[in-house]
């Protein structure tokens, strides 16, 4: 086997190779390892890279599954950290001048049920600095695998570019208008959002703490479902974190769509927004659902658009607060775009925060009086193709790119991109799919119908 066909092997042939004896942990750390210092150059996807560690661990490893150790599917699996993360003992910057040499003396919970399960940290994932939107010039922007002269998106950049160019097997991230799912579709990954609460937030530094949600990038929906069925759960730690109990993910990973009715927002499918080829490739995919034996349904929101004024408005003070120490101590350690949207979170009123919150309760029930109706939600996920540059959050194409996504941090709903086709440029496209609270599991059948009709999980950037 090829060390390109090795890493882009899914995690649960990497498993059966494994426990047969043809591959071991070793191994494929290495080649992991080898492929990051191949690529990153041009990419840009890593901060901190743990080679060392990571052999060490790969070792422990495979000498605990000859052994008869077996800690379960992501034992010996290679997985990265987008850099905001916590963890002992090794550098967390969040993309910032602020943080270039702190480490924390804790992992985040997240992190650690993923260590804890056996799977192999290889390093830390660049980002846009404090998530905020912004790349800090000290770390440099991320560059997409498919087209190193376009972004890999944000702010979960590197975690999206790494998984597409065969580094690792999962990335954590974190998405609060679309951190997650926007980079995902723009570098031809699955990305997953969970429902707000369904995974913990310790030990992740927050940018507004009613919208944050930690999710996953892989590059099929099983293997995110994989990793999200460690990390999903109540973590005393974290007192927005959900008790309800956990499914089994991937029971349901293979069940036909017969009956499973789809809601198509029409209002972002059919939107004057657009570029070319995005609304064609996106009715392509919703079609191929209904020929999958989905029952399409046109669904409406009233009122959708005050959406991108209301996220705008909700991260704005929210992300102040969270920075006011810093902010005020040592404003010039920031990028200066990052510390300007800082500073403009000063100057909303709190009756416009207050009237954010209510249209977002209002926009929440709408969605759920729709999901009495249909069992999910469909949409592209962005209006286009990577940019060459990331959008400012506080300025109108950052409105934008995360119109399709930032609805589901407002409502806390779960959602998941799945790669659907390639636009004018011949970069990849995303569909969306958004589901009632705690249903990831029938966002993660039906995008898993999807994505075995089509295949597009197979293509891969050549570099």
């Amino acid at each position: 086997m090829s060390d390109s066909e090795l890493l882009y092997q899914d995690i649960t042939s990497l498993g059966k190779l494994y426990r047969s004896g043809a591959l071991s942990p070793v191994e494929v750390t290495r080649a992991v390892l080898d492929r990051i210092e191949q690529v990153d150059g041009r990419l840009n996807a890593f901060i901190t890279v743990l080679r060392e560690q990571a052999l060490r661990d790969a070792q422990d490893a495979e000498i605990a599954l000859r052994s008869g150790l077996d800690l379960g599917p992501l034992h010996g699996i290679p997985f990265s950290l987008k850099d905001i993360f916590d963890t002992a003992g090794i550098r967390t910057t969040a993309g910032s001048r602020h943080w270039v040499n702190r480490i924390p003396e804790q992992t985040a919970t997240s992190a650690q049920r993923l260590m804890d399960s056996g799977a192999i940290l290889i390093g830390k994932c660049n980002l846009l600095e404090f998530a905020y939107g912004i790349v800090h010039p000290d770390y440099g922007q991320c560059n997409n695998p498919w087209d190193v002269s376009r972004t890999a998106g944000g702010s979960s950049s590197g975690s999206a570019a790494s998984i597409s160019a065969g580094i690792g097997w999962g990335s954590l991230g974190t998405d609060t208008g679309g951190s997650i799912r926007i980079p995902a579709s723009y570098c031809g990954v699955v990305g997953l959002k969970p429902t707000y609460g369904r995974v913990s937030k310790h030990g992740v530094f927050p940018l507004s703490w009613s919208l944050d949600h930690v999710g996953i990038m892989a590059r099929s929906v099983k293997d995110a479902a994989i990793l999200l069925q460690v990390v999903a759960g109540y973590d005393p730690q974290d007192p927005t974190s959900s008790r309800s109990p956990v499914p089994d993910y991937c029971v349901g990973l293979n069940m036909e769509l017969k009956g499973v009715k789809i809601g198509v927002l029409e209002h972002h499918i059919n939107h004057p927004d657009l570029r070319p080829l995005v609304g064609e490739v996106s009715w392509k995919a919703v079609k191929t659902l209904e020929e999958l034996g989905g029952e399409l349904v046109p669904v409406s929101i009233p009122d959708i658009d005050l959406a991108d004024q209301a996220m705008l408005i909700s991260i704005l003070p929210e992300a102040t607060l969270a920075h006011e120490h810093m902010l005020k101590e040592e404003p010039e350690n920031y990028a200066e775009m990052t510390r300007q949207q800082l500073e403009l979170g000063t100057m909303l009123s709190a009756v416009d925060y207050l009237r954010a919150q209510q249209y977002r309760n209002k926009l929440l029930a709408a969605f759920l009086e729709v999901f009495q109706k249909v069992d999910v939600i469909v949409n592209p996920t962005v209006a286009f193709e990577a940019p060459a540059e990331d959008p400012v959050v506080a300025a109108g194409q950052g409105s934008d790119e995360a119109r399709r996504t930032g609805i589901y941090n407002l409502t806390g709903l779960p959602a998941v991109t799945v790669p659907c086709g390639f636009g004018q440029d011949h970069l990849p496209l995303g569909l969306q799919i958004a589901g009632a609270p705690m249903a990831e599991a029938t966002i993660l059948q039906v995008a898993s119908a999807y994505e075995r009709a089509a295949f597009w999980y197979e293509k891969h950037p050549i570099m």
